[in-house]
C-alpha cells in the first residue's frame, strides 16, 4: 500500500492515499494519526505542485533519497554489491523494478510483499528498510535541511522554490510507514545497537565485503 505513495505522484495517487488512510484508520490508528497530515496535503494540493514537492524532496537537490544503498554507503562500491544481490532477489520474486534501481525503497517494499523466505524477509526489514527509514526521516530535521540549502546556494547559486507549508510533508508518510513496520516487526530481538555494528552485520548478511 505504501510503495505507490512513495512513487512519483499521478492522477490516481490521491485515490490511493485515501485508501491507505482508511486502511490505517481501521488497523493502525497511531499510524493513521501521523499519516493524516499527508492525506490532507494530498486532498488540496494541485498535481503540478505535488510533483514539484516530490522532486524537491527525493530527486533534484533533494532533502533525501529513497535509494537505500546510497543512504547506507554513498557512492562506495558496497552499494554496487548490494544492487547486484537485490537485483537477483527481485528477479527471483518476479518483482518489476520499472525504471528505478533495485535498492529504491518502493521496490524493496514491493519485494517484501512477494517473498516468503522468513530469513530473507527479516534481513530486508531489520538490516535495510527500518534502519534506512530512520535515517531518511532524520534528514527532514530543520537543521539538516538548512545545511543542505546552504550547500546548494554555494554550488548551484539557485534553489528550486520550496513550499514552506509542505516542504517536509513526506516525513509524515515515512513516519507512518515506520510505525506500521514497528508494529508488525518488533525490534525486541533484532535491535541494532550502533551504526558500525549495523553496517558490519548488514555486510555479512548480504555477503558484501567489509
Amino acid at each position: 500500500m505504501f510503495p505507490s505513495l512513495l512513487s512519483y505522484p499521478n492522477k490516481e495517487t490521491l485515490e490511493k492515499v485515501e485508501s491507505v488512510q482508511q486502511f490505517l484508520n481501521q488497523n493502525y490508528p497511531e499510524a493513521a494519526k501521523v499519516m493524516l497530515e499527508f492525506t490532507e496535503f494530498a486532498r488540496i494540493i494541485p498535481l503540478w505542485k505535488w510533483e514539484e514537492i516530490y522532486t524537491r524532496t527525493f530527486d533534484v537537490q533533494a532533502i533525501t533519497t529513497l535509494d537505500v544503498g546510497y543512504v547506507l554507503f554513498g557512492d562506495d562500491y558496497k552499494r554496487g554489491e548490494l544492487l547486484v544481490n537485490l537485483s537477483k532477489e527481485h528477479t527471483k520474486a518476479g518483482n518489476d523494478c520499472d525504471t528505478e534501481l533495485a535498492d529504491h525503497l518502493p521496490n524493496l517494499l514491493r519485494l517484501l510483499n512477494k517473498v516468503s523466505d522468513k530469513d530473507f524477509k527479516d534481513d530486508l526489514i531489520y538490516l535495510l528498510i527500518k534502519p534506512v527509514l530512520k535515517k531518511i526521516i532524520g534528514e527532514f530535521d530543520s537543521r539538516n535541511i538548512e545545511k543542505k540549502n546552504k550547500i546548494y546556494e554555494k554550488h548551484h547559486r539557485t534553489l528550486i522554490q520550496f513550499e514552506n507549508n509542505y516542504g517536509t510533508v513526506y516525513q509524515s508518510l515515512l513516519k507512518s510507514l515506520l510505525i506500521v513496520l514497528n508494529k508488525d516487526f518488533s525490534d525486541d530481538d533484532k535491535l541494532i545497537i550502533d551504526e558500525q555494528k549495523f553496517k558490519t552485520e548488514f555486510a555479512n548478511e548480504m555477503e558484501i565485503p567489509e
